[in-house]
């Protein structure tokens, strides 16, 4: 088991889930930290097929004893499995691998997630600009998604029990909000400048530079609105960083900069 793997035992938290991922029985549902199957059982009920990912063998095993005939367990880690195809996700995540999980999810096409994760993280998929969770992970969330908390979850609800609360997301993924030149700049240019978030962006582009190849970065930054230079990055919407995105992307290419 890791080490923050919680097991949901609260049985009606596990039907609000169910319920929330309106399920139908033509569907293929992906579980990742599937755990002892208490959401899996409920899961099979309503669904075509469940794809079960866990990587403890003892809980792997534990999965296999239920024998539901509907249900696929896969022993691996989440992170390097390469995911069937799936309609939905639905699932209580282990929070160590929370961020990269849903960077995850997101590249691959499906209709709805409804997962389960510590409040702080959804706090900070479902923030806006200035808000004290704004981060890379809401910006990047949000690109992709419809990402909205459906409830808080007491610590009590799962076993061991968690240090802190837990929440149920609802992720939608749609066609991308924002008009980005070069999607993957788009992401490492957020990821750079997140990193220098309390900066003023001069200094956040200037002092990241190198995430993004940037050869002369101040000759770029002179060219920018300056307006947007003297805000910091955690200020600015996903409209405004995906603008300075696009005229990084065009001056970089244009004055090899």
């Amino acid at each position: 088991m890791m080490k923050d793997q919680h097991f949901l035992i609260d049985e009606r938290i596990i039907d609000r889930i169910v319920r929330y991922a309106a399920l139908d029985d033509t569907e293929t549902v992906l579980e990742i930290g599937a755990g002892t199957g208490n959401l899996t059982k409920s899961l099979a009920k309503h669904v075509a097929k469940v794809i079960a990912i866990e990587s403890d063998h003892r809980l792997v095993e534990t999965l296999s004893d239920l024998s539901l005939s509907n249900v696929k367990v896969i022993h691996g880690d989440a992170l390097r499995v390469e995911f069937p195809k799936f309609d939905k996700v639905v699932s209580n995540l282990p929070y160590s691998i929370s961020s990269d999980i849903t960077f995850k999810l997101l590249k691959h096409d499906f209709t709805l997630g409804i997962l389960m994760y510590q409040h702080e993280f959804a706090k900070r998929m479902v923030a806006t600009a200035g808000m004290k969770d704004y981060s890379r992970l809401s910006i990047v969330t949000q690109y992709f998604a419809d990402v909205q908390i459906l409830e808080i979850v007491p610590r009590t609800a799962l076993y061991p029990q968690p240090e802190v609360g837990s929440a149920i997301v609802r992720l939608a993924p749609r066609p991308p909000s924002l008009e980005v030149l070069d999607k993957d700049f788009f992401f490492d240019f957020v990821k750079a400048i997140f990193t220098q978030r309390r900066k003023q962006m001069k200094n956040a582009i200037i002092n990241a530079a190198h995430m993004m190849n940037l050869s002369d970065a101040k000759k770029l930054v002179d060219l920018l609105p300056q307006d947007l230079m003297c805000k910091r990055p955690e200020k600015l919407s996903p409209e405004e960083l995906a603008a300075l995105s696009n005229l990084v992307y065009e001056v970089r290419h244009e004055d090899s900069i």
